[in-house]
């Protein structure tokens, strides 16, 4: 039995791939520090969940990696997804990413190399394509970022690629959603205003296009590195794109929640931020070999969030 231990086990991604490996016959557990850049209490709300399922969720830090560090004895593979997320949010108060997605991966590097951890999976984004001509491709080279948040992901692929871990794979995840998704993203914001009768902001004037990937889709891709990974014993330092592969309309993805709330949405529109790309689009053909195959449309995944918020949100 594989022994894999996750970092930010229970943010979205986390918490929906902990679940998968768990029933897979993985033996899972992993840390969370439970900050407050949304409300913890649905990151608690996926932990129990998490240990109603055997899966040992302890809470901690990344940089304290002198308090936990011995839990990555006998661990075959390190998913680390622990981040300060939040693209714009990472504008106003840079030192906290500084801190957390440099510093944090940095001593999480150092905590692997004295364990010979030889395989770490970690979450890179999007975000770091800036500038690039569509569809992004891994083998392009990221210009400039325009946020904190994009230049800590650029970093933490530098980080591993210069590490003496014998296998980094990193994973530039394209606008993940789902159920249990974060509070901040436009998905759960806009339904949660919607269902209110209160205002959502588009920005440029919705002139936007985002390649959403549903979190299943994700899971899926991240089993399969990760397999794909544990198969093999040589050396090596990848990146590969996890997106659908597909470029949908803002004004498309809000139609979608419109149709499953069954409330129009009073809509402003606002300037393009300083931050946001006008529009992402992954070129998937270099996960797709290891067998990768997004099925999930926006009005599908969509329409499975909406079903988990009015639930989440009644009980």
């Amino acid at each position: 039995m594989n022994r894999i231990f996750v970092t930010g086990i229970s943010g979205m991604i986390g918490f929906h791939l902990s679940s998968y490996l768990k029933k897979l016959g993985y033996d899972v557990f992993g840390i969370d520090n439970f900050n407050d850049y949304y409300d913890p209490y649905l990151k608690y709300h996926r932990t129990q969940l998490l240990e109603k399922q055997k899966i040992f969720v302890r809470n901690d830090d990344i940089l304290h990696t002198e308090e936990w560090q011995e839990y990555l004895k006998d661990v075959d593979c390190v998913i680390h997804l622990a981040a300060h997320a939040g693209v714009r949010h990472s504008i106003k108060n840079p030192y906290k990413y500084i801190e957390n997605n440099i510093i944090g991966t940095q001593k999480l590097i150092d905590a692997c190399e004295k364990y010979d951890i030889n395989s770490v999976i970690y979450a890179s984004t999007s975000c770091v394509q800036h500038g690039q001509t569509l569809p992004f491709s891994e083998s392009d080279n990221p210009s400039l970022q325009t946020s904190p948040y994009g230049y800590t992901k650029r970093v933490n692929e530098s980080q591993f690629l210069i590490s003496n871990i014998q296998k980094t794979i990193g994973l530039r995840f394209f606008t993940a959603y789902g159920p249990y998704g974060r509070p901040d993203m436009a998905l759960y914001d806009f339904t949660k205003n919607i269902f209110e009768e209160k205002e959502i902001t588009l920005f440029n004037n919705g002139d936007m296009k985002r390649d959403f990937t549903y979190v299943e889709d994700i899971v899926q891709g991240v089993y399969l590195v990760l397999n794909d990974t544990l198969g093999n014993n040589k050396e090596y330092n990848e990146i590969y794109n996890i997106g659908k592969g597909e470029s949908v309309d803002l004004m498309r993805f809000v139609t979608a929640i419109e149709k499953n709330v069954g409330k129009k949405a009073k809509i402003k529109y606002g300037y393009k931020h300083p931050a946001d790309l006008k529009e992402t689009l992954a070129n998937i053909s270099k996960i797709k070999k290891l067998g990768y195959n997004p099925k999930t449309t926006i009005e599908d995944g969509v329409n499975k969030f909406v079903n988990w918020y009015r639930q989440y949100h009644t009980t």
